[in-house]
């Protein structure tokens, strides 16, 4: 069993692929691929989102409020076997820093635990403090169940100087709102354009000069972004297309009838 703790703040920016391209000699000058990147190549992230029924925890972070909270299901493989190693993670967002605390566990037990509330034995002090923050996050929301699926490929750096810099880039941004585990594949509705990359800097104080450089170089400008909300306003958006669609018909045939 594993578990991490990140606090950090996190911005995000969208390259087009010309800025792309022109930011990726200057990245390798200053930063090295994470362990994930083996040979330097993207690596997979899938995910379910937990929520409410009524998506509340998605709507409330789309309010944009000083604290904001979700939780998820990550596995770096698709699709995941039932004993496969996954990691449930509780995200918070308190006034702009970011912190994430995750524990491992095996797919089977990891939705086992949301549906049943019967979590895994944890040896280790710090994985039970964490799945107790997993316990108090589920009796708060207790009507949660898999709302949300996104994957996407990424390419991950650290800086050479200050490994606590990272430097992330996202494209195939993939959801669906059906087929909602990690046992199925990776397929979907496309949240970016082809040529896109999501951007994201993680780090814990201020950017480098050089990032806050290129940035300005290549016009690379700061946006709010997130996976889940885009999915979800897309979501909103088609239902609510589609009940216009059908009201419209069914006002259609009344008038002929």
């Amino acid at each position: 069993m594993a578990i991490s703790t990140f606090q950090r703040r996190e911005v995000k920016f969208m390259l087009t692929k010309e800025q792309f391209e022109g930011l990726m000699p200057i990245v390798h000058q200053h930063m090295n691929p994470d362990a994930y990147c083996v040979g330097g190549k993207e690596y997979g992230i899938y995910n379910i989102y937990y929520d409410t029924p009524d998506d509340f925890l998605i709507r409330t972070s789309l309010a944009k409020p000083y604290y904001k909270e979700k939780l998820r299901l990550r596995s770096y493989y698709s699709p995941a076997a039932q004993d496969a190693s996954v990691f449930l993670e509780v995200k918070k967002k308190i006034g702009g820093i970011v912190t994430k605390r995750r524990v491992a566990m095996t797919l089977q037990e990891a939705e086992s635990y949301i549906q049943t509330r019967v979590k895994p034995y944890y040896e280790r002090f710090i994985d039970q403090q964490v799945i107790r923050e997993m316990d108090v996050f589920l009796n708060c929301y207790d009507s949660v169940a898999p709302r949300q699926y996104i994957s996407y490929q990424r390419a991950a750096f650290f800086g050479k100087d200050d490994p606590d810099f990272r430097l992330t880039f996202d494209r195939e941004i993939t959801a669906r709102r059906h087929d909602l585990t990690l046992a199925k594949g990776s397929y979907g509705s496309q949240l970016i354009l082809p040529d896109q990359r999501l951007m994201e800097i993680k780090v814990p104080g201020a950017f480098p000069l050089w990032m806050s450089k290129a940035l300005s170089e290549l016009e690379i400008r700061r946006i709010s972004f997130s996976k889940y909300g885009t999915a979800y306003k897309n979501y909103a958006r088609e239902t609510a297309a589609a009940e216009r669609q059908g009201a419209q018909k069914q006002e259609r045939t009344a008038a002929y009838a």
